[in-house]
């Protein structure tokens, strides 16, 4: 229990890590894609696809380790709804963003190409574009839940 406070403030740090940047590289790549400018593109989904890499990629991994190990040391039990709700969450967030990393990756290098050669984006990078953007909400309406349940363990 000695270390509970250092892991619960990395905790919070890595969630605010993992919402925040995702929110934010999610925020520029929408609107960049909106822009239609092939060279900006190219330049956020490079940045895009390193932000989740760097930031991101971590704190996914951090959450739940740290998670788990802060409810085993207050002694809730796993079977506790809201952390059980917590988890199926996490899950349907982490269903979410694996295809969207992959996504990112292709979209990206779709658009180094096209930059590279001063051509329009492919059509595929359009249909990923909408895969990327649909699968979105579905992740961040889960961590917004998630966020909550930690915060006051309702049930």
């Amino acid at each position: 229990m000695e270390h509970y406070l250092l892991i619960k403030w990395l905790h919070i740090l890595s969630a605010t890590l993992m919402f925040g940047t995702g929110f934010g590289t999610a925020f520029y790549m929408f609107v960049t894609n909106r822009s239609g400018n092939v060279q900006a593109i190219a330049v956020i989904t490079r940045w895009v696809a390193r932000a989740d890499w760097w930031f991101t990629t971590p704190s996914v991994i951090f959450q739940p380790i740290s998670g788990l190990l802060m409810a085993h040391w207050l002694g809730y039990p796993l079977t506790a709804q809201w952390l059980l709700w917590s988890m199926v969450l996490y899950a349907i967030a982490g269903a979410c963003w694996l295809p969207v990393v992959w996504l990112q990756l292709k979209m990206r290098d779709m658009a180094q190409i096209a930059a590279k050669n001063n051509e329009p984006l492919p059509e595929r990078y359009w249909r990923f574009e909408k895969i990327w953007t649909v699968l979105g909400f579905p992740a961040f309406i889960s961590l917004i839940i998630v966020y909550w349940l930690m915060v006051n363990k309702p049930f």
